[in-house]
């Protein structure tokens, strides 16, 4: 078994079995669900919706993490691979698309 897919030793003591390639999928998976609370906040402090160039940042991320997992992982399970594959792509051109619009400042165009 390699090293990616091993249990983290340091984790035992805590009675969770998870590989490094388990975490990079959990935090991936945490940072896209997360970005939602980052909209929301965004959107309350405006007054309107608002979607954030973090919320971009975090979609891409989270689904890369998530998708790296299920593609290179023991787990290789191609329902998750769809499932990630599309919203990775979507967050990549609506980031372009953003900075595209805004320029790398945020403070040239609003909302």
């Amino acid at each position: 078994m390699d090293f990616m897919n091993s249990p983290i030793a340091w984790l035992a003591w805590t009675g969770l079995h998870m590989s490094p390639w388990k975490l990079i999928g959990l935090i991936g998976a945490l940072m896209f669900g997360g970005r939602w609370l980052v909209q929301f906040i965004a959107s309350k402090r405006h007054g309107k919706p608002v979607i954030p160039r973090a919320f971009w940042y975090m979609s891409l991320l989270g689904s890369v993490m998530t998708l790296s997992y299920f593609v290179f992982s023991q787990k290789q399970d191609s329902v998750g691979v769809i499932q990630n594959l599309f919203p990775a792509f979507t967050a990549a051109y609506s980031l372009y698309l953003d900075i595209k619009h805004r320029g790398w400042r945020r403070d040239r165009a609003s909302h």
